[in-house]
């Protein structure tokens, strides 16, 4: 094969490995393309945020100042999904975090800008120190989270975040897949100590040893997610 020809299909392999976060199913409705999820710039080329100082790192939303055309409903302690264009292809942890929108704005009107944001969910490898390694969301066409059950009632901005960890080896080499659905949350207690809020950008730094991670060798014997804890009722 020639050299040239092997490249373009590395670079089509690579392609088709990334992936965006278009839908949300909320008890079982699933709502169209960028119905409830904003319109990410990656919309047609499904590819990644490496800069993690970037304002992309928000929403890494296409349209910024324009919200998605509708606000979901969903319960307290309920399952929200989004859905995964094509799948997720590489390995890497799954984050999702939640904005409480401010009086005044919607969901839909939000920017999600400054120390606004909580983690209320993270997952890890297993088969760490083996040549075995495993990530729970790898290969997902849909991935999920429950929402708190002592949250607030409110509009949110609910972000899942995929962070690649396959060339993440030097800086800039991870890649983040972001999306931003808008909710509206009811039935909630109320009671949840969300800790200290971070923002994105400024949650994480390009150094951050769950960003800047050698996945392959040496064999990794311990991974640490970025960013806050995960916020518990």
């Amino acid at each position: 094969m020639k050299p040239a020809t092997s490249v373009a299909l590395l670079a089509a392999a690579g392609a088709h490995a990334h992936y965006t976060f278009p839908k949300t199913n909320v008890g079982g409705t699933l709502s169209a393309e960028w119905e409830t999820v904003r319109v990410t710039e990656n919309f047609q080329s499904h590819g990644p945020v490496t800069d993690v100082t970037s304002s992309q790192m928000t929403c890494y939303q296409r349209d910024v100042g324009t919200g998605a055309a509708k606000i979901v409903s969903a319960t307290a302690g309920s399952s929200v999904a989004f859905t995964v264009d094509t799948s997720i292809g590489h390995p890497g942890p799954l984050h999702f975090y939640l904005a409480k929108v401010p009086s005044g704005q919607t969901a839909a009107t939000f920017d999600g800008k400054g120390a606004v944001w909580f983690k209320i969910y993270e997952d890890g490898p297993a088969g760490l120190g083996t040549s075995s390694i495993t990530w729970p969301s790898q290969g997902k066409t849909q991935v999920s989270v429950t929402l708190p059950s002592c949250l607030a009632n409110g509009d949110y901005l609910l972000r899942v975040e995929h962070i690649a960890l396959h060339s993440a080896s030097s800086v800039g080499g991870a890649q983040l897949y972001i999306g931003c659905a808008q909710l509206t949350v009811t039935g909630g207690s109320g009671t949840l100590n969300t800790g200290s809020l971070v923002s994105f950008p400024g949650a994480y730094s390009a150094s951050d040893p769950g960003i800047l991670f050698q996945l392959y060798w040496p064999i990794p014997t311990s991974y640490v997610n970025p960013g806050p804890p995960v916020v518990k009722c």
